[in-house]
């Protein structure tokens, strides 16, 4: 039996994604989460870990004297678990170059857009703005740089002339369903991986992300 890539989740919220990725190890999803770790208590998260019987942490950052110290006490606790892999999953914290050095090669994001364009907040707003056509979702490795690492896996979502942010969001969330859990497979199974700041993909760098099927309009 093949062994197991150990993750540990890093949330703030409800926790789709990470339910999707539960949902990927009770198929063909070649991971165990060892770990859930939320920065708030009320995270929905934690309930949907606990119901897969996955161990649950919070680590309050309200309780810390700054963004230094938090990230550092963070890192202990992920080490505890030895992941192979760090989701982050919703994770509301801007993090600190130390913690991201720490996990450098060994921490993925997902993020609402089609990276590079609209890293940050309140990407279907802006993408709509923009008289976009297509938007989507984006799997990259975790840089100092914010919403900047190496692209794994992008999803592509068409703009309808009818969407509001809240009706593409929702659309754009089911695709970051399917792409996350796609990305991390990817990475289990060794045929994707970041050496320095380059990401590989069959032994071969990655000069495009791999595009998960588009969205078909309806």
């Amino acid at each position: 039996m093949k062994k197991k890539l150990p993750l540990v989740v890093l949330i703030s919220g409800s926790g789709s994604n990470l339910q999707a990725i539960i949902d990927g190890t009770n198929s063909d999803l070649p991971v165990e989460i060892r770990a859930v770790i939320s920065n708030k208590t009320e995270a929905y998260g934690l309930e949907r870990a606990r119901q897969a019987g996955i161990e649950t942490r919070v680590l309050d950052h309200t309780q810390f004297d700054g963004r230094d110290s938090y990230d550092l006490a963070l890192g202990d606790i992920i080490e505890e678990y030895q992941p192979g892999l760090v989701i982050l999953a919703g994770f509301m914290r801007i993090l600190t170059p130390s913690l991201v050095k720490r996990f450098h090669g060994r921490m993925y994001n997902i993020h609402p857009s089609l990276l590079p364009k609209f890293r940050g907040l309140h990407t279907h707003e802006r993408a709509i703005e923009a008289g976009e056509t297509v938007h989507g979702a984006s799997v990259h490795f975790v840089t100092e740089e914010l919403d900047g690492g190496p692209l794994v896996m992008q999803t592509k979502v068409p703009v309808m002339p009818e969407d509001s942010p809240d009706t593409l969001a929702a659309r754009v969330l089911k695709r970051e369903h399917l792409i996350y859990p796609a990305a991390i497979k990817l990475f289990a199974e060794g045929s994707v991986k970041m050496e320095g700041d380059t990401v590989y993909h069959n032994g071969r760098p990655l000069e495009s992300p791999i595009l998960l099927e588009t969205e078909k309009a309806t």
